[in-house]
C-alpha cells in the first residue's frame, strides 16, 4: 500500500514536470553522477540527457562567465545551508545559450557532509531578455546610443565626488543644437534624426577618452569633463563649436549645415550636486542662445544663489536623515467614483515626520529635494510602503507618484519587479502616476517607462493633464490608462466658462481614446456636480477627504501571513522528508 502511494507521488511529480517544461535532478556528490526527470529539449535542445550525466559534464555546458558565480552560490549553500538559488546560462545543442533558474538543496550525512543535491531547472530566457531590454532602455538613448539623462547625471555625480575627494577640477557642458525645429520642418524627421546622431558623434570626437557624453533632451547633449580647469572648459567648448562651423552633417535629405550653442559649469566650485551643475550649464546654454547662438557661455554663481543653495542643502540633509530613521511615511487621499461617490482607490502622498513628531507636507520639501537630485530614494520608499499596504490589505487600491528623475531609474523598476514578482493581485491594484510636465520633458523616455510599467500589470496615470498645453499631440503616443485633470482648471470651474470649455474638451479627448479620467481639487458639491455632468469618471479633493497618514482601513487587521517561526518549521519538515 505504501509502495503504491510512493509510486503514485513519483508519477504525479513526473507528470507535473513534463507539463511545466522544468527539469528535476538528483546530483550524487559522492560519484558526481546526475539523474534527471523531465524533457531535456526546452533546456538543452536535445532529446537525451546522455551528454550531461555528471556534474563535470554539466559544468562544461555553462557559460564561462557564470561558472565562478554558480560555484560561489553552491559553496555558500554547503557552508551555511542557506537555500540554493542561482541563475546562469547553459549552452544548448545548437550552440546558443539559454538562461535557467536553478533551485534546490543538499542532503547531508550525520557528519554534515553533503551527499546529494536535489533541484529543478526552469528556462527563464524570456524574462532575462526582458530585464536586459529594460536595463538597456534605462541606461542608453535609443536614437544615439549615448547615455541617457539619468545615467549621465550619475556619471556627473561620480565625477563630483571624485573631484571633491582628490581636490581636482572638472567641468560639465550642455550642448544644444541650434534651430533643430526648423531643420525638422524643412528637411523632415529622418534628416532631423540624422542631425541629432551626427551632432552626438561629432561632439564625442572632440572629447577625450576619459570624458563622458550623454543625450539629455530632444536637441541637447551633456558632457562630463575630467581633470578640466576653467581654461580647459573653454577650450573644449570652442573645439566643439569649431567642429560644426567647418562642415555640414550628411542626412538622407542631403548635407545640412548645423551650429550649436554651449553652456558650461565648473566643478566642484560651489556646485555640490549633479543637478546643480546641469542646471547651471542649462542656464548658461540659454544665455548663449539669447546672445545669438553658435557661442559658449560659462555659468556664474551669485551670492544670493549661494545662500539659497546652502539652505536647500541643509533641508536635503534633514530629509535624508528622516528617511534613514523611518520618518518618511505615506498619507492617503480617497479618489471616489463620480456616480456612486464611493472610494475607488487612494492616492499616496509622501509626508515627513520631523524631530518633534510634526507631519511635514510634501510641498515643503519635495521641490527642494528634486532640485538636489535626491528624490529617487524617496520614490523608492514610497513604492515599498505602498506595495506593503497592498499585500496587507487585499481590498485596497493605491496610486503612487514618481518624479521625472525616477522615470528612467533602473533601480526603481527593478524594485517594482521584485516587489510584485508572482503577485499579479498586487500589480493590478497599483497605479503609477507621472506628471504631464515630466512626461513632456523627455517624451520618448517616458513612453518606454509607461510601457514597461504596464507590461508588469500595473496601471499608469498622467497627472496634471492639461498643464503642458500639448496634451492633444501626445495623448495618442503615451499609452496611459488614466488622466487626471489639472486642478488649476477645476478650482473655479463653476464661474470660469473658459475652464468649463477646456475641461469639456479634455474629457472628450480622453473618452475618445478610451481613457478613464479623474478631476482633482474638488472642494465643493457644485464643482463635483459639474465635473460629473461633464463626464469625469472619478473625483478627488478635500470635499471627499483630506490626505490622512492613518486612514480607517489601515486600522483594520492585516491579512494573515506566515510568521518567521512557521516558515522555519516548514523548512525543517521539507529537509526531513528530503533526507528520508
Amino acid at each position: 500500500m505504501i509502495d503504491s502511494a510512493i509510486n503514485f507521488e513519483k508519477s504525479l511529480a513526473a507528470q507535473a514536470l513534463l507539463a511545466s517544461g522544468d527539469l528535476a535532478y538528483c546530483w550524487n556528490l559522492k560519484d558526481d553522477s546526475i539523474a534527471w526527470i523531465g524533457m531535456p529539449k526546452p533546456v538543452l535542445g536535445t532529446d537525451t540527457f546522455s551528454e550531461i550525466l555528471s556534474g563535470e559534464a554539466f559544468s562544461e555546458r555553462l557559460n564561462p562567465e557564470d561558472l565562478a558565480r554558480r560555484l560561489q552560490v553552491l559553496n555558500r549553500h554547503f557552508a551555511t545551508t542557506k537555500p540554493y538559488d542561482c541563475e546562469y546560462r547553459i549552452r544548448r545543442k545548437d550552440g546558443a545559450f539559454c538562461w535557467v533558474h536553478d533551485r534546490g538543496g543538499a542532503v547531508y550525512d550525520d557528519d554534515g557532509t553533503p551527499q546529494f543535491m536535489y533541484g529543478t531547472l526552469r528556462v527563464v530566457t524570456g524574462r532575462k531578455q526582458q530585464e536586459s531590454l529594460l536595463e538597456h532602455r534605462a541606461n542608453y538613448d535609443d536614437l544615439t546610443g549615448h547615455l541617457n539623462k539619468v545615467r549621465l547625471r550619475e556619471a556627473l555625480q561620480n565625477a563630483l565626488s571624485y573631484n571633491e575627494r582628490y581636490k581636482v577640477s572638472g567641468g560639465y557642458l550642455a550642448v544644444g543644437i541650434d534651430k533643430l525645429s526648423m531643420i525638422n520642418d524643412g528637411y523632415g524627421h529622418e534628416a532631423a534624426d540624422a542631425v541629432i546622431i551626427g551632432v552626438g558623434q561629432r561632439i564625442e570626437r572632440c572629447l577625450r577618452v576619459t570624458d563622458v557624453i550623454g543625450r539629455i533632451g530632444g536637441d541637447r547633449f551633456g558632457c562630463v569633463l575630467s581633470h578640466c580647469d576653467e581654461n580647459g572648459l573653454t577650450i573644449t567648448a570652442e573645439k566643439i563649436l569649431d567642429s560644426f562651423r567647418s562642415s555640414p552633417i550628411e542626412t538622407p535629405s542631403g548635407p545640412v549645415h548645423v551650429t550649436v550653442s554651449v553652456g558650461g559649469s565648473q566643478i566642484p566650485g560651489f556646485i555640490r550636486t549633479a543637478l546643480d551643475a546641469m542646471t547651471g550649464a542649462e542656464s548658461a546654454l540659454s544665455d548663449a542662445k539669447a546672445q545669438g547662438r553658435n557661442c559658449f557661455v560659462a555659468y556664474r554663481v551669485t551670492e544670493e544663489q549661494r545662500l539659497r543653495q546652502r539652505t536647500n542643502i541643509s533641508l536635503g540633509e534633514k530629509v535624508m536623515k528622516a528617511l534613514d530613521e523611518g520618518r518618511i511615511v505615506l498619507a492617503y487621499q480617497p479618489v471616489v467614483d463620480a456616480q456612486t461617490r464611493k472610494t475607488s482607490y487612494y492616492e499616496t502622498l509622501i509626508r515627513m515626520i520631523d524631530d518633534v513628531g510634526d507631519i511635514i507636507t510634501a510641498g515643503q520639501f519635495i521641490p527642494i529635494v528634486e532640485k538636489l537630485g535626491m528624490i529617487r530614494p524617496l520614490d523608492l520608499r514610497a513604492l515599498e510602503l505602498a506595495v506593503t499596504d497592498l499585500r496587507d490589505y487585499p481590498d485596497v487600491r493605491l496610486a503612487v507618484n514618481v518624479s521625472s528623475l525616477t522615470v528612467t531609474d533602473p533601480a526603481w523598476l527593478r524594485t517594482l519587479v521584485s516587489l510584485i514578482k508572482g503577485r499579479s493581485d498586487v500589480a493590478k491594484r497599483l497605479t503609477i502616476e507621472i506628471t504631464e510636465t515630466a512626461a513632456l520633458e523627455d517624451f520618448d523616455v517616458t513612453a518606454r517607462f509607461v510601457s514597461s510599467v504596464r507590461d508588469l500589470g500595473c496601471k499608469v496615470a498622467l497627472d496634471d493633464f492639461g498643464s503642458g498645453y500639448t496634451s492633444f499631440r501626445h495623448m495618442k503616443s503615451l499609452t496611459v490608462d488614466v488622466v487626471k485633470i489639472d486642478g488649476a482648471f477645476v478650482t473655479d470651474v463653476a464661474t470660469n466658462r473658459e475652464n468649463q470649455m477646456f475641461i469639456r474638451t479634455l474629457l472628450g479627448l480622453a473618452e475618445g481614446f478610451g481613457l478613464q479620467t479623474v478631476a482633482e481639487c474638488i472642494e465643493t458639491e457644485e464643482e463635483a456636480a459639474i465635473l460629473t455632468k461633464e463626464g469625469a469618471n472619478f473625483l478627488q479633493g478635500w470635499y471627499f477627504g483630506r490626505p490622512e497618514v492613518n486612514p480607517a482601513w489601515r486600522k483594520a487587521p492585516k491579512k494573515k501571513s506566515l510568521k518567521s517561526a512557521d516558515i522555519l518549521t516548514m523548512k525543517k519538515k521539507v529537509r526531513k522528508v528530503s533526507s528520508e
